[in-house]
């Protein structure tokens, strides 16, 4: 398969989950010719019925909607009391005399993807885990290109092995979530470029570069790498079209070399952010946590709180490890420049 078919432009706008990338935002990027992606992640179905609609109504062309392939927990009511307990500290910060207990743990992915069949985007994407065979026939029968998210070789031939079409390669430097899936997320250390090759010489179907890549030089090194295309979350966190907090964004844009970080005390997998107060006072308990979404849903509360109060030391500043290279534009506007960018190189 050549992604050229589906879409324009190799360059993909990554899904960022929590409500960040808005129907606007992905359309904007597939009508500037590259591959806008929907993070569906923490949306009901219902609500995704509702942003597909929106992206519908803003663009004719391909985009991508994107999950976390999760089985709802039945978590240990100790285990919750115990995670509890270890953020009663920054709870307390915040005035709060305990932690909330959430109403759900995560969104249901057996309905989710009830929804997915039924919206038949252009593309859907899947980080946490993998698809069963079954479910990517499915999703084929339906005329859904299917893409992985891959940390090393063993998950890029997983994906391939049950006829998955393209995998996205996922460098440590890459932003929010690791994807992996099998083995500990703690050993999937391969930076972008050394991932690349190792994913490229293990496949032969497309392989998409994610992870510190911000601008067209980096793109182009990319593709000569062996890439179809390119996966790119942080540069388009700024765009003016992203909706996360306004704080968060200027964070971003202000991080110059304050230090980013893989983490697992936010939401119980290691993701990429910018160094905070909440990350170091939890560091001492980092690996007892609860899995995610267990920890994802009990913290859930607090970043809430903390982003309605200005208190960026308490949120989960997703960002990937370039971010102090990130450029604040339109959508389409970056889109424009990175071509003329690659052009260049």
């Amino acid at each position: 398969m050549n992604l050229a078919s589906i879409f324009l432009h190799p360059i993909i706008q990554g899904p960022t989950a929590g409500g960040n990338n808005t129907p606007a935002q992905v359309a904007a990027v597939s009508n500037a010719g590259g591959l806008g992606s929907l993070a569906c992640s923490l949306l009901s179905p219902d609500t995704i019925r509702t942003q597909t609609a929106q992206i519908r109504a803003l663009t004719d062309k391909p985009f991508c909607l994107n999950f976390f392939v999760l089985e709802t927990p039945k978590p240990d009511p100790d285990e919750v009391a115990r995670a509890k307990e270890w953020l009663k500290p920054i709870a307390s910060s915040l005035g709060w005399t305990e932690v909330p207990t959430p109403a759900k743990w995560c969104e249901d992915f057996a309905a989710q993807f009830e929804a997915l069949i039924e919206l038949r985007p252009a593309v859907a994407s899947f980080t946490f885990g993998i698809l069963s065979t079954e479910q990517i026939r499915r999703l084929h029968d339906a005329g859904i290109v299917v893409i992985g998210t891959i940390t090393h070789a063993d998950e890029a031939l997983a994906w391939q092995s049950r006829g998955g079409d393209a995998v996205i390669a996922s460098g440590t430097e890459s932003g929010g979530h690791r994807g992996t899936f099998i083995g500990a997320q703690e050993d999937a250390k391969l930076t972008t470029f050394e991932l690349l090759p190792t994913i490229v010489e293990a496949v032969h179907i497309p392989v998409i570069a994610a992870g510190g890549i911000m601008d067209g030089a980096d793109i182009k090194r990319a593709l000569d790498g062996g890439a179809q295309a390119v996966q790119m979350g942080t540069a388009f966190l700024v765009c003016d079209e992203s909706s996360i907090n306004p704080i968060y964004k200027q964070r971003l844009l202000t991080a110059g070399d304050h230090p980013t970080r893989l983490t697992r005390t936010f939401s119980g997998r290691y993701a990429r952010g910018l160094e905070n107060r909440f990350m170091l006072e939890m560091a001492a308990v980092e690996k007892q946590i609860p899995a995610y979404p267990i920890q994802n849903a009990l913290t859930g509360a607090i970043r809430v709180e903390a982003g309605k109060r200005g208190e960026t030391e308490l949120m989960s500043l997703w960002c990937g490890s370039g971010v102090a290279r990130a450029r604040p534009m339109p959508a389409a506007k970056l889109i424009e420049t990175l071509l003329a960018e690659i052009a260049a190189a």
